[in-house]
Parts: structure tokens; C-alpha cells; sequence
């Protein structure tokens, strides 16, 4: 599993809340630590992408 943000990103945090491990903020919108998600946080990274309100976490 594949992970990124798009520019749509409104930095609310939910996801970094959901899978720090995963996720962080950066300066204006949440970026991703490791495009590759490691298998044991992939349910934690779908989470992420079903709850954010404005669906900037785009998954392959």
C-alpha cells in the first residue's frame, strides 16, 4: 500500500491523530513519513483516509 497527500489538505490533524507513525504535520498541511506503509499500520492509514473530512489522503 501506497499513501500521499494532496494539496487539498486543510492540516486539521485527524490523520497524524489516527497513525502518527504514518503521518505528520508539516509546515502548512500533513505530510506523509513513508510513502510505503508498512503492513501492520495499513488499517490504521485507511482510517485515516475514510475520516478525513475533505479527502486529501489519496491511497494506491
Amino acid at each position: 500500500m501506497k499513501v500521499r497527500i494532496d494539496d487539498s489538505c486543510t492540516a486539521c490533524g485527524l490523520c497524524v491523530e489516527t497513525c502518527p507513525e504514518v503521518f505528520r504535520m508539516g509546515d502548512s498541511i500533513a505530510e506523509v513519513i513513508t510513502a510505503e506503509v508498512p503492513p501492520q499500520f495499513e488499517d490504521s492509514v485507511q482510517q485515516a483516509t475514510d475520516e478525513c473530512p475533505v479527502e486529501s489522503i489519496v491511497v494506491e
